[in-house]
């Protein structure tokens, strides 16, 4: 009998190469019922990762396998630690389930938040089976290499108050502290970063969330590593505060080719890093 293929909501490309890219936040859709109770359908998709599933979408063809959810963040944030814990203990961030959005304002009409058996609904439903094909394409390709790398995809608006002072670099590396890959790979794609025309950090504001943090094991030959575009590095970005006739700006191949040029040469730089023979082995 053949296994069940994953749910419709779910993307699975599988490649052969050592190399997982992982699309936590680009999806729109806000299936019935969990819809009921938000404010506005828009503000609601405000915060997704716009476009970075185009902008990525050469990366099956260097082998990489590719996971990606269409459920929209505002359902289930699969990158948030599901006990509550804050990514970001002291700063702010949003929740498993968001209530408002990356500026503070209320997702859902007074009273109607998703209560706490909602949440564990819409766990189930989509952060488990998310995670699970995560895993088991890591135990897929880890069969194959003693070394992968998992890249998970992120981009945010370039200013916005109250995550952050002033204008967040373009590239925004994230290791959790050197913790969820070697340290010879954060060199490897800050260097891709640094030779650009784009300024960058590693462990700045945004040091990768639940993805990185949980599936990062150098010692078991798994590097997870996290980018975190601010959106004018590929996409018209307004200077002033967006609204619902400007944003998301519509996605613009030649405006966006200049970085999806170095973002080619970092996850080359990443197949280069799994490459070497001494990968498998974490150096300090």
């Amino acid at each position: 009998m053949t296994p069940p293929g994953p749910p419709p909501w779910l993307t699975i490309s599988r490649g052969q190469a050592p190399l997982i890219v992982s699309l936590p936040h680009t999806g729109v859709e806000i299936p019935e019922p969990f819809g009921a109770g938000l404010v506005s359908p828009w503000l609601a998709r405000r915060d997704a990762d716009w476009w970075v599933d185009r902008l990525y979408d050469f990366a099956a063809g260097l082998g990489a396998t590719v996971v990606r959810t269409a459920i929209s963040r505002t359902v289930i944030d699969v990158n948030r630690d599901p006990s509550g814990a804050s990514l970001y203990p002291g700063q702010a961030t949003t929740e498993l389930c968001p209530t408002t959005t990356f500026d503070g304002e209320t997702l859902y009409e007074l009273g109607r938040e998703p209560d706490a058996a909602a949440v564990a609904r819409r766990r189930a439903a989509f952060f488990d089976p998310y995670h699970a094909a995560l895993e088991e394409e890591i135990a897929r390709l880890r069969a194959r290499h003693e070394a992968i790398v998992l890249y998970d995809c992120h981009s945010i608006r370039s200013v916005i108050p109250r995550l952050f002072d002033g204008t967040l670099p373009n590239f925004n590396i994230g290791t959790d502290s050197g913790r969820s890959c070697d340290p010879r790979l954060t060199r490897a794609v800050a260097a891709v970063c640094a030779a650009s025309a784009w300024s960058h950090v590693v462990d700045g504001r945004f040091r990768g969330g639940t993805i990185t943090r949980h599936f990062g094991d150098p010692a078991r030959g798994v590097h997870a590593i996290q980018m975190e575009l601010a959106c004018r590095t590929y996409m018209p970005e307004p200077d002033a505060p967006v609204a619902e006739g400007d944003w998301p700006a519509p996605y613009d191949p030649a405006y966006a080719a200049p970085v999806q040029a170095r973002l080619h040469d970092i996850l080359e730089a990443c197949l280069a890093f799994v490459a070497r023979p001494d990968a498998s082995r974490p150096h300090a």
